[in-house]
């Protein structure tokens, strides 16, 4: 069934209008105190329209980042392509139209899809619309673990190779373009919490991040009933495929596991990936986006690569539940139910030792309990305290971390559930079940 947006209730577009028109680029820059964008004034701050008339009088492609601000994962790489780098500075001042953008609030999000969990991101578009590339991947393993100067340098520059081959390659960038969404901002989404406030100026404790898209699509689907796992499952990484690319290039494997779908396909290290199901591939973000819009059922996804400068075409065959992968990292995983409303975090290693636990074990301290929320009163009326130690859980000691933990409550139990952990208070063991709740 087709979803229609509901309108904004009127005194939520007033106040986005007067909120938009009021906050002039170099105010927003000043609140947001976004310092990245101090001394870099050829970016065009935070106008995707501005951008895109720009673009169609210099026929440039527009390189559009999106960046939040206050996180401080990505902020050394945001630097660097924001203003220290000569080399990206050069490319992006003479050859692109370079727009910052910092809020997701006014962004049309059916021109813009991409994994809204990353906390720097980029798209390259024509200025009609068409979308040259993405850029940006994130996983368990950190941040910053798979971006680079060196693979942003070559997609930009396979970026203007697209642009000077336009439009006679549309057909390999037909499919970039996601389908259009029921809804055209963030503040039309059904699932979005709090848009009357958020429709106000823009703030650092008020604004539409590009998480808080993720959030709002959870939350549609659970109001509907159609929330699964599958749907948690997003943009995932060529390892799924059993392909590790070299971060510093792109495309290029830098290795291939053993009885993986790529090793079976007949994929080797070296061969350098130029398309995938006939897109062209400009980066890891350019591949996971055709994975993303792959079913997590049986499903074949065709790979063409260069090795040895001559052309391969290999086909992949995916078993059902390919998809599935460490989503722990996920800023959107918080807001999804059952909530623990509690700060576990993970114990010094010192402290760890004091308690004389089996090894392997990794305890995690009740920091703080969110008594502001219904979820965090009700575990603390059952009895869950500051400074309890979780050493165990279903049974079995207690082998995660913080992230994982979270994870594993989210995919494993519902609202409703009540959660069996083991806790160490006051050197004694106890049981404690954690009533996993969302109201009083």
């Amino acid at each position: 069934m087709k979803t229609v947006p509901s309108p904004l209730p009127p005194l939520v577009a007033a106040a986005l209008a007067l909120g938009q028109a009021g906050l002039a680029q170099n105010q927003l820059l000043e609140v947001l105190k976004d310092e990245n964008a101090r001394g870099a004034e050829f970016w065009i701050y935070n106008d995707l329209a501005a951008a895109r008339a720009e673009a169609r009088r210099t026929d440039k492609p527009l390189f559009v980042t999106f960046r939040c601000v206050p996180c401080a994962a990505c902020k050394g790489f945001d630097a660097e392509v924001a203003k220290n780098n000569q080399r990206i500075i050069k490319l992006a001042q003479e050859q692109f139209v370079a727009v910052r953008q910092v809020e997701m609030k006014g962004v049309n999000l059916s021109q813009f899809q991409f994994d809204y969990d990353l906390n720097w991101a980029a798209m390259f578009l024509n200025a009609d619309g068409t979308v040259y590339a993405r850029y940006g991947t994130q996983s368990a393993e950190g941040a910053d673990a798979y971006n680079s100067i060196e693979s942003l340098e070559k997609t930009m520059r396979r970026v203007l190779a697209l642009h000077e081959n336009y439009p006679a390659n549309q057909t390999a960038l037909a499919g970039k373009l996601g389908k259009p969404k029921p809804y055209k901002t963030a503040l039309e989404m059904p699932g979005m919490k709090h848009r009357t406030q958020l429709a106000g100026g823009t703030a650092r404790n008020n604004c539409v991040h590009c998480h808080n898209i993720h959030d709002a699509e959870h939350e549609q689907l659970r109001a509907a009933g159609r929330r699964t796992h599958d749907a948690l499952w997003r943009y995932p990484l060529p390892d799924n495929l059993g392909l590790r690319i070299d971060p510093g290039d792109g495309r290029v494997i830098r290795s291939v596991q053993a009885n993986s779908p790529a090793a079976k396909a007949g994929l080797r290290p070296g061969d350098a990936l130029t398309h995938a199901d006939d897109q062209a591939l400009t980066s890891i973000a350019d591949l996971q986006w055709v994975l993303h819009n792959l079913p997590n059922t049986p499903a074949t996804v065709t790979l063409k690569a260069t090795r040895d400068e001559r052309s391969i075409t290999k086909q992949l065959a995916l078993d059902a539940g390919w998809k599935k992968t460490d989503i722990s990292w996920r800023g959107s995983l918080w807001s999804i139910k059952p909530v623990l409303a509690t700060w576990c975090a993970p114990m010094k290693e010192n402290r760890v030792k004091s308690l004389r636990l089996a090894n392997g074990v990794k305890p995690l301290e009740v920091r703080w309990i969110n008594t502001d929320r219904p979820e965090g009163r009700n575990a603390k009326r059952a009895g869950l305290r500051k400074g309890d130690i979780i050493i165990g859980m279903e049974g079995e000691p207690l082998r995660m971390t913080s992230q994982h933990f979270n994870m594993h409550v989210k995919l494993n139990y519902r609202v409703g559930d009540k959660l069996p952990l083991t806790l160490l208070r006051d050197g004694k063991r106890i049981r404690f079940d954690w009533p996993l709740t969302d109201s009083d």
